[in-house]
């Protein structure tokens, strides 16, 4: 079968991909970077995430940021941005007619900021309140904890958006130094999807290429230390709720297990037939919000529990949650869970890739961070070839791993949820 997308290699080592859906009336585009917040030294802790804020405030072109959205919302299109720990995305979703108008936007943002002074502090406290926010809000706050546990000492331990202390010291040299590291050809990749003309965009693309064309000898990323033992944080706080992430390390989005560690995940907790969900909410009646959920790294990964309950039912909901995990080692998962958590898997990716975004987003995705695009029916394949016998395995490797936990309420010590978590 003819592959439903093109990769095109471009001058300098950029790339291109491109998917035609002639059925849609509009068009998605990507440029994403392979630059993110863990190749961040403490120095520079902040910086990712600054730049994809300053990159909307002004270019040379369009001066300001409104200039910038009107070109966009003006024709009823959508414009934005998003930083990882391993990558920035820039993306326009757009009426078909207006694709090159799209592109044209993106890399006038992404090659010709005016990263002037004045915006730089404007955004600067921007970006500090933000950080606040989020600090404030302990379901979101308990995740940074957990995190810091999961790789301590590390930039995938530390917020995307830097600390408090790193964001207030980055001056616009340490903002063009880091972009002058990253924003280069060979780190781009260029996603287009939707009714387009594949080589009309690339015609208009090749000219655009601007960027430096090489890496300037930037210091691959340092693979996280091992963990040797559990750890519990408490963060005592004065909450209606107690706010609690439980999890160990799992596998990387480069790992063979990847699709079963998938499943593991979803049988677990995605959903509301999920045996989180089913046991902890429905029939204990403990919890209002269960669920579990998982980060993929080049090196490394987790799966993790995030925990809404009343404060004086946190510990009782904490060996319920490790019940479940025990018994993922002990059982296989049955037939019926396995089949829901596949057509699960699959049906949340075929409706992902209904939207010209999604599939632009996913075919950028795949080329940047994993050299190779799967089509849609191989990914499906490699779904559907996990068995029960290998979600028992894999559960059985990563939960002998260290468990680590993050915990915020009113609780003035650690001891009851380190005493839950060795039972």
């Amino acid at each position: 079968m003819a592959s439903p997308h093109q990769v095109h290699v471009l001058s300098g080592g950029a790339k291109l991909v491109t998917a035609a859906m002639p059925e849609r009336l509009s068009s998605s585009v990507v440029i994403m970077v392979g630059g993110g917040s863990r190749l961040e030294g403490d120095r520079l802790a902040g910086a990712s995430h600054f730049i994809e804020h300053l990159y909307f405030k002004g270019t040379q072109r369009r001066p300001s940021s409104k200039e910038i959205a009107d070109a966009i919302e003006g024709i009823g299109g959508f414009i934005n941005a998003s930083t990882d720990k391993e990558l920035t995305a820039y993306w326009t979703r757009v009426p078909s007619e207006y694709t090159d108008l799209g592109l044209d936007v993106l890399f006038d943002i992404v090659s010709n900021s005016k990263l002037d002074p004045g915006d730089i502090e404007r955004e600067r406290a921007v970006i500090l309140e933000e950080l606040k926010m989020y600090q404030d809000q302990p379901q979101d706050h308990v995740q940074n904890l957990f995190e810091e546990l999961m790789w301590p000492g590390h930039p995938l331990g530390r917020d995307i958006a830097g600390t408090l202390e790193s964001v207030s010291r980055l001056t616009r040299d340490d903002i063009l130094e880091y972009a002058d590291a990253h924003y280069r050809l060979p780190n781009v990749v260029i996603g287009a999807a939707g009714a387009l003309d594949e080589a009309a965009v690339l015609d208009f693309v090749r000219p655009r290429l601007t960027l430096p064309r090489d890496l300037n000898g930037v210091a691959p990323a340092v693979a996280p230390g091992p963990l040797a033992t559990p750890q519990v944080i408490v963060r005592r706080q004065r909450t209606e709720q107690a706010h609690i992430c439980l999890g160990v390390r799992a596998y990387s989005y480069l790992h063979t297990d990847r699709y079963t560690i998938d499943l593991f995940n979803t049988v677990l907790g995605e959903g509301m037939s999920s045996r989180l969900f089913l046991n902890i909410r429905e029939r204990l009646g403990i919890a209002y919000d269960v669920h579990s959920f998982m980060q993929k790294h080049r090196d490394t990964g987790y799966v993790a529990v995030y925990l809404g309950v009343d404060p004086k039912k946190a510990v009782e909901a904490v060996n319920a949650v490790m019940g479940e995990l025990r018994r993922f080692s002990d059982e296989e998962v049955l037939p019926d869970e396995l089949e829901r958590a596949k057509e699960f898997t699959k049906g949340r990716l075929r409706l992902e890739l209904e939207t010209t975004n999604g599939v632009a987003f996913w075919l950028t995705y795949q080329e940047l961070l994993l050299g190779e695009i799967k089509t849609l029916e191989e990914e499906l394949a490699l779904v559907d070839a996990v068995t029960a016998a290998d979600i028992k395995r894999v559960a059985g490797e990563i939960l002998r791993g260290p468990l680590q936990m993050a915990v915020i309420g009113p609780f003035p010590s650690d001891a009851a949820f380190r005493s839950a978590m060795q039972a």
